[in-house]
């Protein structure tokens, strides 16, 4: 039973970020509300509210059916123009700063939630209509029914403006790199609350048993608890191996356990890693420096030429990446003060060196970005190191990436500023 919840979660973690998931829940909900409102019908809710209200109930059956054509109409044409919005952001957003932005925008929940509204008043309606006779007498026309239909269709027009709002919103690459980074950053925290906890040393798992995958994907998460409840019960510890966020293919080592596990119990544990197609960052942090970066990237790039964007992707990757200084390089999951769990992680250095390594080479001619670039530097060598290497790390890529400004430059002033910048940090620079 454990497995097959565990199976039924990581199905949902997987769709829930597709585009089509919360309005195919909302449609579900108005074919369901159809027909508890048809069922209200032959209760006599109509000829209640007609004694009481008559002035909100339709009692012609050609209205009816009129207002109810009419209503599915205009609500399909808002529809595919809502959805030709959420396309055109898709493809600006992939075109002007980064492919990698795209699953996040997918799984914005505001778009899906508007779609979802006009997929379930059109349902709502259709099937309405199909319980009209309009030859019917009176009395037994769904005229409440109707009501609700308008109202509803109250609600998407309400719906429409609010999406417009939130589409231009969208569409700016503010609110996408304050998107990105309020993600990651709570994405940060809530690992460093679970470090917080006392930390003991994880014993070496050179001579464990090693098991390889089953099938292939990006490593997008696991059920930390599930996990936890097998180490008890199989009376063994668990190191997984591959960085989360990773490409796995199959029959790649990723995990060690202490203890031989038969085949039912090591698939008992796999089923609690999640894999899937595509990466997100709530699920991980890393992915969000790989955004920043690449958005940088573009930005600097000839066909594009926004430095104004470089520069606030770099004001947001310089706060992300002094979070990260306060998170260990090491992650150990321990119950009850004994260690079960031990997890990959992407150390300080590797992740220091791939973003700068991109922006060294796509953005080392260019000296507003250098600046900026020491500005993140010095303060960077400010903040709290969680490890002792850290900021030795941190003037190592300073070095180098003021190293690589002096040779992309032609200009002599350049070359004294940036040795300038150098010296400020107490950074000697090989002779460019």
């Amino acid at each position: 039973m454990k497995k097959i919840f565990t199976r039924l979660l990581s199905f949902f973690n997987s769709i829930r970020s597709q585009i089509a998931f919360y309005p195919t829940l909302f449609a579900l909900s108005g074919f369901l509300f159809s027909a508890l409102t048809l069922y209200l019908e032959s209760l006599g809710i109509s000829d209640f509210i007609r004694e009481n209200v008559p002035s909100i109930i339709v009692n012609n059956g050609d209205t009816a059916l009129s207002v109810l054509g009419a209503i599915i109409t205009g609500l399909i044409s808002m529809m595919v123009f809502s959805f030709s919005m959420v396309m055109v952001l898709l493809n600006q957003a992939s075109t002007n700063y980064s492919p990698r932005l795209l699953p996040g925008l997918i799984s914005d929940r505001k778009h899906q939630t508007v779609l979802g509204i006009y997929l379930a008043t059109i349902l709502y309606c259709i099937f309405t209509m199909v319980a009209i006779n309009p030859d019917a007498p009176r009395k037994e026309l769904p005229g409440f029914s109707v009501f609700l239909g308008i109202v509803f269709t109250v609600f998407c027009m309400a719906a429409f403006i609010y999406f417009i709002h939130n589409i231009s919103k969208s569409i700016q690459v503010n609110n996408i790199l304050d998107n990105i980074y309020n993600l990651s950053k709570n994405r940060l925290h809530r690992l460093l609350e679970s470090e917080a906890k006392e930390f003991k040393q994880f014993p070496d798992s050179t001579n464990w048993h090693t098991y390889c995958a089953k099938k292939s994907g990006y490593f997008q998460n696991i059920s930390i608890t599930n996990l936890l409840k097998l180490c008890e019960e199989l009376d063994t510890k668990l190191h997984i191996l591959p960085v989360k966020g990773i490409f796995i293919l199959k029959d790649y080592p990723i995990l060690r356990s202490e203890r031989k596990l038969d085949e039912e119990q090591l698939d008992e544990v796999l089923a609690n890693f999640n894999f899937a197609r595509e990466e997100l960052v709530a699920d991980n942090y890393v992915l969000a420096f790989k955004q920043l970066t690449e958005i940088i990237a573009k930005a600097m790039s000839p066909g594009i030429n926004d430095p104004g964007t470089a520069i606030n992707a770099i004001d947001y990757l310089t706060e992300l990446l002094g979070l990260r200084m306060q998170k260990k390089d090491t992650s150990v999951i321990s119950r009850e003060k004994k260690c079960y769990l031990k997890l990959n992680t992407v150390d300080f250095k590797s992740l220091l060196y791939n973003v700068l390594a991109t922006i060294r080479t796509y953005c080392s001619h260019d000296l507003i970005i250098i600046q900026k670039i020491s500005l993140m530097f010095e303060y960077l060598l400010e903040q709290e190191q969680k490890e002792d290497y850290y900021k030795k790390l941190i003037r190592e890529e300073a070095r180098l990436f003021f190293d690589s400004g002096i040779q992309a430059v032609e200009s002599d002033t350049d070359i004294l500023l940036i040795k300038s910048l150098a010296e400020k940090m107490n950074i000697n620079l090989d002779e460019a």
